[in-house]
C-alpha cells in the first residue's frame, strides 16, 4: 500500500470588521501576510502535491490562492462545500472519500473541524492557529484514513 500525505491547512486570519456572513468573511491584512509563508514552507518541504479540496468560505479560497502562488506547480483545486463550518468526524468522511489515486492532498478548513481531524489521526492534540498546517502520513487508502495511527511529520504556523 501506497503511503498518503494529507496536509491540513487552517485559513489565515480574517477579518471581523464588516457585517457580511460567516461565509463571505475576508482575510485580514494579518492573514494576507501569513498565507503565502505557509505556500513557501509547503514548496520547501511537500512535494507533489495532487488537489487541494478547499472549503468555499472566501477566507478559505483566498488562503488558498496565496499559499498556491508559492508553489512551482500549483494542484488542482476543488472546492467542497462539506469542509465548511465540518466537525473533524465530517472532514474525515471527506478525506475518506478521496481518490486513491491521490497520494498528496491539502485541505484548506476551519476550526475547530481541523484540530479535531488532525488530533483524531495523530491520537494527540494539534493545535492549528490561523495559517498553522499538518502534515500527516497516513498508511493504506483513503477510505481507510482514521483506522490505524497516522504519523505527524510536521505542525505549526511557519517562521516569519
Amino acid at each position: 500500500m501506497t503511503d498518503r500525505t494529507l496536509v491540513l491547512l487552517r485559513h489565515g486570519k480574517s477579518d471581523w470588521s464588516g457585517d457580511e456572513a460567516d461565509v463571505d468573511r475576508p482575510l485580514a491584512d494579518r492573514g494576507r501576510r501569513q498565507a503565502p509563508k505557509a505556500g513557501r514552507w509547503l514548496a520547501a518541504n511537500v512535494e507533489g502535491i495532487d488537489v487541494a479540496v478547499v472549503s468555499p468560505a472566501l477566507r478559505a479560497r483566498s488562503t488558498w490562492e496565496l499559499v498556491s502562488a508559492e508553489l512551482a506547480v500549483p494542484p488542482t483545486t476543488r472546492i467542497d462545500e462539506r469542509a465548511y463550518a465540518a466537525s473533524g468526524e465530517e472532514l474525515l468522511d471527506v478525506v475518506r472519500g478521496l481518490d486513491d489515486d491521490l497520494t498528496t492532498v491539502v485541505l484548506v478548513g476551519h476550526n475547530p473541524g481541523l484540530e479535531d481531524l488532525a488530533s483524531l489521526l495523530a491520537g494527540r492534540w494539534v493545535p492549528l492557529v490561523t495559517s498553522a498546517l499538518a502534515v500527516l502520513s497516513l498508511s493504506g487508502s483513503w477510505s481507510t484514513a482514521g483506522e490505524g495511527p497516522a504519523s505527524l511529520r510536521a505542525s505549526g504556523r511557519p517562521p516569519d
